[in-house]
């Protein structure tokens, strides 16, 4: 997405299969942790490829002015659309890494329901915002046919003054003292369609954004939002085509005591992701 999207929300793992959330990941260059920099757009640019979930967050911001795997024999994934009981099943969702980023997916339903849910936490994150690691994670988790065509978008997108207009230095880092929190946190996801060679993934998700610390004028929010994934199998495994992204399904707020900034930048710092599994 790029500045100028109408959407409100920032940018899942239930459908047809089960859930579960395996291996806890550290911070240390972790696009699943968090960093001191770390979100709204144009729609033309979701329409493209799935950078939905990066400008939406910042653009609200700116408007606002100031375990184990489970036993390989378990059940696979069933009927696209089915919603099932969140217990462990399936196969372990990963073999290997591009970077920080999980990938080689199986090459199934529920491979692909894992692919969209992970790529979905590495589009959302703080690192989307720095040059250098924004390349690398299209690069990683998109079909390399759309990958240039995007990057130029992105570069024009993540301009000098939209990042001033978000609180952020001109290259994406947090002005000191700062933390910027952007963070995306899949709640469920399901097949919409499934071919064997593409397959339209649904990731219901919430998301985090803004600017923790003494002095903040951009205090962090959660967001809900559903990101829709059309994903290819190529080079053997599933990648990002396209993605498309719409507001909720967005629960009645709690009556949680807002935390302060300060513990915000704490807990981002000190508490770091996940690798998400079907």
């Amino acid at each position: 997405m790029s500045p100028g999207d109408e959407h409100d929300s920032f940018g899942g793992v239930g459908g047809s299969g089960q859930t579960r959330t395996r291996l806890p990941e550290g911070n240390s260059g972790d696009v699943y942790g968090a960093g001191r920099r770390p979100v709204r757009g144009s729609r033309s640019l979701v329409t493209v490829v799935g950078v939905v979930v990066l400008l939406i967050g910042a653009i609200a911001l700116a408007n606002r002015g100031g375990g184990d795997p489970a036993d390989p024999s378990a059940p696979r994934a069933g009927t696209p659309g089915k919603t099932a009981p969140t217990t462990a099943t399936g196969v372990p969702p990963v073999t290997t890494r591009n970077g920080p980023i999980p990938t080689g997916y199986a090459h199934d339903e529920q491979g692909a329901q894992s692919a969209a849910t992970n790529y979905a936490v590495a589009l959302g994150s703080a690192a989307m915002f720095q040059a250098g690691s924004r390349r690398d994670i299209v690069r990683a988790v998109h079909a390399p046919a759309v990958v240039e065509g995007l990057l130029k978008q992105l570069d024009s997108s993540y301009s000098a003054d939209f990042m001033r207009s978000i609180g952020l230095e001109a290259d994406g880092t947090a002005p000191s003292g700062l933390t910027f929190v952007s963070r995306t946190v899949p709640v469920g996801a399901k097949v919409r369609e499934y071919t064997g060679t593409s397959a339209t993934v649904d990731v219901w998700c919430t998301g985090l954004v803004g600017l923790a610390g003494a002095g903040s004028t951009r205090p962090v929010t959660s967001t809900w939002f559903t990101l829709t994934e059309k994903l290819t199998w190529v080079g053997g495994d599933w990648r990002v085509e396209s993605s498309t992204q719409t507001e909720g399904p967005t629960p009645v707020n709690g009556d949680n005591r807002a935390s302060t900034t300060d513990e915000i930048a704490e807990a981002v710092e000190g508490y770091g992701g996940f690798t998400y599994a079907r």
